[in-house]
């Protein structure tokens, strides 16, 4: 089995679409380490706050059939794809890490660089693995949120059990 986790965001109706997706990824991959929710400001546009979290399981299944299974249910719950990487989006699911592994290849980056880059990525990250290391940096995640440089401010934790 190889632990990974997932980032969850949405904007678009995001309390109900945060909870479609986190119901489904527990009926499809059992238990899951859930992280709080943060509300945060959109990025790169002009939009709606997102709702963010983190999720992690374990798994058998390697990284592009999970890639492909989460297409699908971001598709299920009405996401559009082709309105550029800063856009409104009733939900986004990123794999963030596999494992250990590092892989670089047909589209597929992992660990992604969205983790050091973003707060509303990084943070619940650490908050469900805080003590588990960044594949490339060899640093945990409390270490680099610790650490973090990026733009947080307006992000905040709400109290909403996904």
């Amino acid at each position: 089995m190889t632990r990974v986790y997932v980032s969850i965001g949405s904007n678009i109706e995001p309390e109900q679409n945060v909870r479609v997706a986190v119901q489904a990824l527990r009926e499809h991959y059992g238990r899951l380490l859930v992280s709080p929710v943060y509300r945060n400001p959109a990025v790169g546009f002009d939009g709606n706050d997102f709702y963010n979290l983190a999720v992690g399981f374990d798994t058998e299944l390697p990284p592009e059939t999970l890639a492909d299974a989460f297409r699908a249910l971001e598709a299920t719950q009405g996401r559009r794809r082709g309105g550029g990487k800063f856009a409104a989006r009733t939900l986004d699911l990123d794999l963030l890490t596999w494992g250990d592994a590092i892989i670089d290849r047909g589209g597929l980056k992992l660990p992604r660089d969205e983790i050091t880059r973003y707060a509303f990525v990084l943070k619940p990250l650490a908050d469900i693995a805080g003590d588990e290391c960044h594949p490339e940096l060899g640093q945990t995640y409390a270490e680099l949120w610790a650490a973090f440089q990026g733009e947080h401010a307006g992000m905040t934790q709400l109290e909403m059990a996904p």
